[in-house]
């Protein structure tokens, strides 16, 4: 994650847009997922595949026990599907979400769909 421990005096209102993404530069994907997999406790043995789910790459951790997407665009079709698997826990990218509907809305899918996942955004 990006240095973000800025105080309100060393802000300048002109820097707020060059901090609205919390990932370091040069990050992977595989990177975010082992953070994300530490942050929780996962136990980093456990078998990951990567795949293509409408159009965007998805990790799943050991079947159900994590399902992530750091793409950027992320839609409702993608957030469907991915509530459709019923996962324990879903982590996207803060940044990632098409639009603001779309973040607003994946945890109400979520909640439709798949009530007992744990919804994050990093």
């Amino acid at each position: 994650m990006a240095e973000v421990y800025y105080t309100p005096d060393a802000t300048a209102q002109a820097d707020l847009l060059t901090r609205v993404d919390n990932i370091k530069a040069g990050r992977s994907p595989e990177d975010l997922l082992f953070q994300v997999l530490l942050d929780w406790g996962v136990d980093l043995t456990l078998p990951i595949s990567r795949e293509t789910v409408a159009g965007k790459t998805v990790f799943t951790v050991a079947g159900a026990a994590l399902v992530a997407c750091f793409d950027n665009n992320v839609d409702e079709v993608l957030v469907k599907e991915l509530a459709a698997r019923k996962p324990l826990r879903v982590v996207f990218k803060d940044t990632g979400f098409k639009d603001d509907s779309t973040k607003i809305n994946v945890k109400q899918i979520f909640k439709s769909l798949s009530p007992d996942t744990d919804v994050k955004a990093i």
